[in-house]
């Protein structure tokens, strides 16, 4: 089992999550984050740490969310660690509550 960061965490970006993280499986991404499934120890730490319910383990992952879990796997291979906490994305309050995010993922910086 691993945890995974659903799509609630697009553009939103809150890093409570990473700093309570025991083996620093989170990976930082310009406007979303992810955990690595080949690092995660299931240790659950990290669920109740998001503001914005995007954590779950993969077990309990929504039909509509399940793509997260390869999609999580994928991006942590080329995404850096992330271990400290940092303030969310400026408008984060603002996309907290939207649905339907997947098309503004950044994969990149710009």
């Amino acid at each position: 089992m691993t945890y995974v960061v659903m799509e609630s965490c697009i553009r939103c970006k809150h890093t409570d999550c990473v700093e309570v993280c025991p083996v620093d499986c989170f990976h930082e991404g310009p406007n979303f984050l992810v955990i690595d499934p080949e690092e995660c120890i299931d240790c659950s730490l990290c669920e109740p740490e998001c503001p914005v319910d995007a954590i779950v383990a993969d077990t309990d992952l929504p039909e509509n969310q399940q793509h997260f879990l390869k999609l999580n796997e994928e991006l942590s291979q080329s995404w850096p660690v992330i271990t400290e906490i940092k303030p969310p994305l400026e408008d984060a309050e603002k996309w907290a509550s939207v649905t339907d995010k997947l098309q503004f993922l950044e994969r990149q910086s710009k």
